[in-house]
């Protein structure tokens, strides 16, 4: 069996590699840090198939060090700690320290990480970690304060045609062969900027010829081959970010039976639990929002409690807040109205506190007036009384717009019984 496209075409140095132009483009920071030979610990946080892993080999290639990889699904402390141990006898005076490269670092445990923080703060080795995952959740704070964080980005179009063209003209069995892509949009479609699944999408089509048959893949084509072997382009998991996106999607549409449906393909497909909890945080706090605030309330606790019981019986609490999620009605006004707030303070600036609204803890501040005319709500009817808590420049602005849900139509109805 021939080794994969994907890993046939594994670039071997930064001028081969194809993408993250922010890092690794000429004069980029990462690229500067590779070719001087010192590079920090370093965690590469991005969606599948965008270069972390190629990155690491690229970096140890290049300074010439000694490369150690392990992978935080089946690795334990005593795996740690035996690499960090073969690391230490692989270092020589002034050479560059050994790289040891975790990848799905997400997935270790707190006691795991805390095995790597010596190790790292002594210099004994240098961490490179990938993750799917945000990594200001999941990597402990004294290991990512002593990493640098960079984030690699999706594969735009342009990168996409010229790894698809590199393939087509350089791979040491398809530049024989006579291939015709008619049309590239259900490839690109379908790998979602995801190098790896583009490469497997190819691979999956070109072996549908026979060896000896002119190759002429359309749109139509590989959009037949993918329903008929969806699993062929979703080695190691790729498919996570559909998935996980057709979850979300079923909720806000208020489907549960089809949100629980990809609930149980990513139970079923070994997706981390956690990373589902969140995504229900989320959406919680987006989707249903203000039209059933207990939404957040059950969100948070779903978290909470998959982290005291663990799995299997976990799924039961994820099954129940999504269904709960899935049948609430939706608002995402608190959503939108962060967003309008944020756009007009990137266009307005840092306007001053009106005077009123200002702390006084001071004698000199009160005599510049800090405070002074402020009217305490609880002093008045209803714990309300009108005055102005916008910059003047503001005076009037409206950032919340109530939608429609009895809920929210309550909150809508009280603030106009106040201010009219």
């Amino acid at each position: 069996m021939s080794t994969p496209l994907a890993e046939r075409l594994r670039p071997q140095s930064l001028d081969e590699f194809i993408g993250q132009k922010h890092l690794v483009g000429k004069d980029a920071v990462l690229r500067r840090m590779i070719e001087s030979g010192r590079i920090p610990s370093i965690i590469f946080w991005g969606p599948p198939g965008v270069g972390k892993t190629t990155l690491a080999n690229i970096i140890a290639n290049t300074i010439k060090a000694p490369f150690y990889k392990l992978s935080a699904i089946n690795s334990g402390v005593k795996d740690v700690r035996e690499v960090i141990e073969k690391a230490k006898s692989a270092r020589f005076f002034d050479s560059a320290a050994p790289i040891l490269f975790i990848d799905e670092i997400h997935r270790f445990s707190k006691s795991q990480q805390d095995s790597l923080l010596n190790a790292v703060e002594t210099g004994t080795v240098t961490l490179i970690g990938a993750t799917t995952e945000n990594p200001s959740f999941e990597v402990i704070r004294p290991l990512l304060s002593r990493c640098q964080v960079y984030v690699l980005r999706s594969m735009e179009k342009k990168d996409l045609e010229k790894l698809l063209q590199r393939a087509l003209t350089e791979d040491h069995i398809l530049k024989d062969r006579k291939i015709d892509i008619k049309e590239n949009s259900a490839l690109f479609r379908f790998s979602g900027g995801d190098a790896r699944k583009l490469l497997n999408i190819l691979d999956l089509n070109i072996a549908s010829f026979g060896e000896e048959e002119d190759i002429v893949l359309t749109d139509q084509m590989v959009t037949e081959r993918l329903q008929e072997n969806p699993a062929a382009y979703d080695k190691g998991g790729e498919m996570h970010y559909d998935i996980i996106s057709a979850f979300i999607k079923s909720i806000r549409g208020s489907d549960p039976d089809a949100a629980i449906y990809w609930l149980a393909r990513m139970v079923a497909g070994g997706e981390d639990p956690k990373f589902i909890a969140r995504r229900l945080v989320i959406s919680a706090a987006e989707d249903v929002g203000l039209a059933n605030p207990n939404a957040l309330l059950l969100a948070n606790a779903c978290f909470e409690t998959l982290q005291k019981i663990g799995w299997p019986e976990g799924r039961i609490v994820l099954a129940e807040t999504t269904i709960y999620l899935a049948t609430s009605p939706k608002s995402n006004s608190a959503y939108l109205a962060i967003d309008n707030a944020i756009a007009k303070v990137e266009q307005t600036g840092n306007l001053p506190v009106p005077l009123h609204l200002r702390n006084a803890p001071t004698a000199l501040m009160k005599e510049l007036d800090y405070g002074k005319e402020y009217k305490y709500s609880h002093d008045y009817e209803n714990n309300f009384v009108k005055q102005d808590f916008l910059p003047k420049e503001l005076k009037n602005s409206r950032f919340w717009e109530p939608q429609n849900s009895p809920a929210e139509s309550k909150l809508s109805d009280w603030m106009r019984k106040l201010w009219g």
